[in-house]
């Protein structure tokens, strides 16, 4: 580990600066945009946007470039698709292609989760996965009181896929995070802060990475939430990442 510097980390007026020691006045210089430079561009952000002239010039001019990029692909396409191909020991199969800013609750697919799920069930049905109203429960117990087995679970009846519907309604996004609907199950599948301590979400996090590592060249920046409702939270995070052993290098 690196030596300690006796930085300082104070709040002031809400915003977190970092003086050289405990008991400095001045804040080692760091630029960022003040509240009254935002609400000021905010501002002129919002008078663009409902601006009538401003936006049909907009809507023209994505017109336009956009038939120009259409004409450039019909005369184009042919030449560019051969001038790839002769590229030796290179198509798109062994390329490395990088998802920035996955959510790590969303970053498997349905029928992955769905697989996952009942592999758990399967395997782990008597453990005890939450506790409801002070009463612990095992995993067969929290399906049970859903009236769910595993024969009755299809990717339909998880319904985590986002579909068009959901495209500028966050709402309808966000409750595409709990399986059928249950945040039971969001919590004990894609939490990491759970009864298990996100034992699960470790292991099927771990589980894409080894499918990314089979496939080599994918890779994938991974994102979870911080919610800054407790002062321990980093720390369990980070435990939650070491416990579990999620280290990948495609991850």
């Amino acid at each position: 580990m690196p030596e300690d510097l006796n930085y300082s980390i104070r709040p002031v007026n809400g915003v977190f600066e970092v003086f050289p020691t405990t008991d400095a006045t001045e804040p080692i210089p760091y630029h960022y945009t003040r509240l009254p430079d935002f609400v000021l561009d905010m501002q002129m952000m919002c008078s663009m946007i409902a601006d009538g002239p401003l936006k049909s010039f907009c809507y023209r001019r994505l017109s336009y470039l956009y038939s120009k990029f259409q004409l450039h692909v019909l005369l184009n396409e042919l030449r560019e698709l051969a001038s790839q191909k002769a590229v030796p020991h290179r198509d798109f199969y062994n390329i490395r292609k990088v998802d920035t800013h996955i959510h790590a609750a969303s970053c498997m697919n349905q029928k992955h989760l769905l697989r996952f799920i009942k592999k758990t069930l399967k395997n782990s049905a008597d453990e005890v996965v939450t506790v409801t109203k002070g009463t612990p429960m095992t995993l067969a117990q929290v399906f049970q009181s859903m009236n769910l087995t595993t024969y009755d679970l299809t990717v339909d009846m998880l319904d985590v896929h986002a579909d068009r519907n959901t495209f500028h309604r966050f709402d309808k996004f966000n409750a595409k995070y709990n399986p059928i609907g249950e945040s039971r199950l969001r919590e004990v599948f894609l939490k990491t802060d759970n009864y298990l301590n996100g034992k699960y979400f470790a292991n099927i996090i771990k589980e894409v990475a080894s499918d990314f590592e089979e496939s080599k060249y994918q890779n994938a920046e991974l994102r979870l939430s911080i919610y800054g409702k407790s002062p321990d939270e980093w720390y369990k995070l980070a435990k939650w990442a070491i416990d579990g052993n999620l280290y990948s290098d495609n991850i």
